[in-house]
């Protein structure tokens, strides 16, 4: 008899030490976000390429990887939950930032790969941002030589 409750004991323990997962959700879609700062098209391009391009160092398995990246850029939401469920990568939270895949290793994406700030620059202050970007660059390119 003790050693039976001793075991259910030892059990709630482990469970417990382990680190708990968020609960998958079913009701999910790309997040709203403003950016700290106003982004063109091209800045934020860079910055999810720049994401894309060093994934494999967050750890976790490129075919995971693959799937998420194409559900990321599928406009349509139906496509994407399709992409996401045919893998085996569940959605932890609402607004898609947090995964997990069937062996549960957490994958965790910043909103700017998932969809356009609400404060994306376009037309023309969207230009003026470019050359201010590109004369910063040239500017420091200019103090390193």
């Amino acid at each position: 008899m003790g050693c039976f409750s001793s075991k259910e004991a030892v059990e709630d323990r482990e469970a417990a030490a382990r680190p708990k997962r968020e609960a998958p959700t079913k009701q999910y879609s790309k997040p709203r976000w403003k950016s700290r700062e106003p982004l063109t098209a091209a800045k934020l391009q860079r910055m999810r390429d720049e994401f894309w391009d060093t994934q494999p160092h967050y750890g976790g398995d490129k075919a995971m990887w693959d799937a998420i990246k194409a559900a990321c850029q599928s406009d349509d939401m139906a496509t994407s939950r399709l992409i996401l469920e045919t893998a085996g990568i569940i959605v932890a939270r609402h607004d898609m930032t947090v995964m997990y895949d069937e062996r549960g290793v957490k994958y965790e994406l910043p909103k700017y790969v998932l969809c356009e700030p609400s404060n994306l620059l376009q037309g023309e202050a969207a230009e003026q941002q470019q050359q201010l970007e590109m004369a910063q660059r040239q500017q420091q390119q200019q103090a390193v030589a």
